[in-house]
């Protein structure tokens, strides 16, 4: 087919309406109408001669035709996007962006970032904090630090395994001496417990140490994220299932206490990215250094047995 003939406004409309499976987001990221996207559609399918969505009632499908095309359409709108991006910015000082959960950015990634500087001071870190879904384009993050409860495939992209996310109990000292005994798992039931978004955490963990009978936390503060879990926990406000690897410091410096051997796995950290291996080089130079921050950080744990 001649260039010319390529009904381009139509494949950036099929595009979008692809990605986000909705006529209706298309439109918003497109900023034009939703009748504009689905004249659009109609068009194109009519220039192909054969449909590309399976339209149901609030919902809309991909046909194989539409798969097809549309991995192609993402693949090549991305490689002009970023090749655009490349050319239109070439900023004085490197830049790494990086898009990072909100409960890892506050309590483990900041406190570090100095020692990034110090190793590359000629990069500047921008930080997106959020845990959304992101894409990986010209005007997003370049890298994310996401966690998942599962082997989780994020669309387009490739992901490593940093680390394990490993809970067990944490308190304060002040709560650790003057609340009741803890001699046995079953003992925190006397305690506060502080969850972190929904209760089934405590519950895993109480089944995890063999405590099994069907009188299950019901009660307790309920906290947006492991960041604020943390820090009620120093604040003597209950016991919190914490992250290990976000409170590595606060167990070596002793301003938390780990009272049970027991732990549970629930998910892992990962770095994730369109493309690992074709990284620009300060988001590759941050990628090394962040591999080896993980790295250190599961080793001061099995350094002081918190992971038994």
């Amino acid at each position: 087919m001649k260039r010319g003939r390529l009904p381009l406004t139509a494949l950036r409309s099929f595009e979008a309406a692809g990605r986000h499976l909705s006529f209706s987001r298309a439109a918003e990221e497109l900023f034009v109408s939703q009748a504009a996207i689905s004249r659009q559609i109609r068009e194109l399918e009519s220039f192909l001669r054969q449909p590309l969505f399976e339209r149901h009632h609030r919902r809309v499908e991909l046909t194989d035709t539409g798969r097809r095309l549309l991995d192609q359409l993402v693949r090549s709108f991305d490689a002009i996007d970023t090749l655009l991006g490349e050319l239109v910015a070439t900023p004085a000082q490197s830049m790494v962006s990086v898009s990072v959960e909100p409960s890892l950015a506050a309590s483990w990634l900041v406190p570090r970032l100095n020692r990034f500087r110090e190793l590359r001071p000629d990069i500047d870190v921008s930080l997106d904090v959020n845990s959304r879904l992101i894409e990986f384009r010209s005007d997003q993050a370049e890298l994310a630090l996401r966690f998942s409860a599962h082997d989780t495939s994020w669309p387009r992209s490739e992901a490593e395994r940093l680390a394990l996310v490993i809970d067990s109990p944490v308190l304060s000292p002040a709560l650790f001496k003057s609340g009741p005994a803890l001699k046995r798992p079953v003992d925190l039931r006397r305690y506060t417990l502080l969850h972190e978004e929904n209760r089934q955490g405590w519950t895993r963990w109480f089944e995890a140490a063999g405590v099994t009978d069907d009188v299950m936390p019901e009660r307790g503060p309920l906290l947006a994220d492991a960041s604020l879990s943390k820090q009620a926990a120093m604040l003597g406000h209950g016991v919190a299932l914490g992250d290990l690897l976000l409170v590595t410091e606060e167990l070596a410096a002793g301003t938390l206490i780990k009272p049970f051997d027991a732990n549970v796995i629930c998910g892992a950290y990962w770095l994730v990215a369109r493309n690992l291996r074709d990284l620009s080089e300060p988001a590759a130079a941050f990628a090394n250094w962040i591999r080896g921050e993980f790295a250190e950080s599961r080793r001061v744990l099995q350094a002081q047995n918190y992971l038994a």
